[in-house]
């Protein structure tokens, strides 16, 4: 069965603390994060897409405005979870899936990927 995917990342600066974490993590901290949102599907539209990168952009920012330039643990739900990088991709699934995966036989989201730093990332595939 052939796929197609399609991927769109953003950034955003935020600063959060582990809670329960022994080292330096659980102090105050800030991140520039990067967020990756991977779709997958079979088929194209008319015009050979299998999503406009345009409407993944804007759910994605729709879902950063929220946290940009925040302190995570005091915004739901980080509030009672922590604000790990694997929260963080689920959260992001779970936001931008109502927009993305409305529309009948489309594409729906493989995957999703926050990057702490360069080096450090988090992946949640539904």
């Amino acid at each position: 069965m052939s796929m197609f995917q399609v991927s769109v990342e953003e950034t955003f600066s935020a600063g959060h603390a582990l809670r329960g974490y022994k080292g330096k993590c659980e102090n105050p901290h800030g991140h520039n994060y990067r967020v990756r949102v991977t779709l997958e599907g079979q088929q194209l539209d008319s015009i050979g897409l299998l999503y406009d990168f345009t409407h993944v952009k804007r759910a994605l920012r729709e879902v950063i405005g929220a946290l940009d330039h925040q302190f995570l643990n005091d915004l739901a739900p980080f509030d009672a979870i922590n604000p790990s990088a694997e929260n963080l991709a689920k959260f992001f699934h779970e936001q931008t899936s109502r927009q993305i995966e409305q529309l009948p036989n489309g594409p729906r989201i493989k995957q999703i990927t926050v990057w702490e730093t360069d080096e450090c990332s988090a992946t949640y595939t539904p």
